[in-house]
């Protein structure tokens, strides 16, 4: 008996699993930028790979990979964007004369580190267009030609939002620094609760840390399935338990309190985050970045240096 033939998307679902690996963090740093948040643009990157796998069964040819999941990446975005009501629109006026040359001059260079060097939130005060091509072009080093693809702009109307979002970017940056005397906003204690849990899984109590769990407890780590109940989760800390050099401090980011993870207590920086929501005094949702840490290299975690909060630091990712 011969063989049974693999499916027809067997090979085009393989190639979109090895090209996401890859390009997963690229789609991170733009939708992190075009939804002004890293923790947003990561659930963006999830969804956009979710749809993509699901969008393949019913297409009859293949697409070019990348510029598809970069397109259902941008609409996601801009669903998200929507369903916040801030998105915002201006008319476009005379194109900027924008050069884009093979080998960029001083000036795209000099623009491009603006864009780099920008918060990833700051991003959002971009109306969306020119948000979308900025990134594209000083982030993510795409072509005008390819920008204009994607977003289904004119070649001019590309170089006009990105002139426009260019000269904005500079002005965002200037009041940064000039705001960068002031205290931090998000430099704040840690809650009791989050406290708790990081003292307990730095002292290794796992099963005090079990203990926290609510029974229908649900664990999202990105790529891999969604573990739900009190069993399951649990298991995320004898995975843990095998750590020895693993190290938690409470954290924040967005206004939202995270936990910065740090894979040695010594480490300059945090290695990834994970945060928490509770629901009567139980832990209800764990969402661990083990293994996207991307996701932490474009954040800026305030760091809450003691349990009582009397002493923080800002960690700007990237730098």
């Amino acid at each position: 008996m011969s063989a049974a033939r693999p499916a027809p998307n067997h090979d085009r679902r393989a190639g979109l699993l090895a090209l996401a690996g890859e390009l997963r963090p690229e789609l991170h740093r733009y939708c992190a930028r075009l939804t002004g948040s890293v923790i947003d643009g990561e659930d963006v990157v999830q969804d956009t790979l979710l749809r993509a796998f699901a969008a393949l069964q019913d297409l009859e040819e293949t697409p070019p990979l990348r510029p598809w999941l970069f397109r259902i990446a941008h609409n996601r975005a801009l669903d998200l964007l929507r369903s916040r009501a801030v998105r915002l629109a201006e008319p476009i006026d005379a194109a900027s004369n924008v050069a884009d040359p093979a080998s960029p001059d001083p000036v795209e260079m000099l623009m491009r580190q603006e864009a780099v060097k920008t918060a990833v939130s700051r991003f959002a005060e971009l109306p969306t267009l020119q948000r979308s091509v900025v990134i594209l072009k000083d982030v993510l080093d795409e072509s005008l030609k390819e920008i204009a693809a994607l977003l289904d702009l004119t070649v001019d109307a590309v170089k006009a939002h990105l002139a426009r979002g260019r000269a904005r970017l500079r002005e965002i940056n200037a009041q940064e620094i000039n705001a960068q005397a002031g205290p931090l906003a998000d430099a704040r204690p840690a809650s009791a609760a989050v406290a708790r849990y990081a003292a307990l899984f730095n002292q290794r109590d796992w099963d005090s840390l079990r203990a926290l769990l609510a029974d229908d407890v649900k664990l999202n780590q990105s790529s891999h399935p969604l573990r739900v109940g009190r069993a399951d989760v649990g298991m995320f800390f004898t995975i843990y338990a095998r750590s020895d050099g693993v190290w938690l401090a409470p954290a924040w980011l967005e206004g939202r309190e995270v936990i910065a993870v740090f894979e040695d207590r010594a480490d300059p920086k945090p290695s990834y985050m994970m945060w928490l929501e509770w629901r009567d005094g139980r832990i209800s949702f764990i969402h661990d970045y083990r293994h996207v840490r991307y996701v932490v290299a474009d954040a800026e975690l305030a760091l809450d240096a003691t349990p009582a909060g009397d002493d923080t630091a800002l960690w700007p990712g990237g730098l």
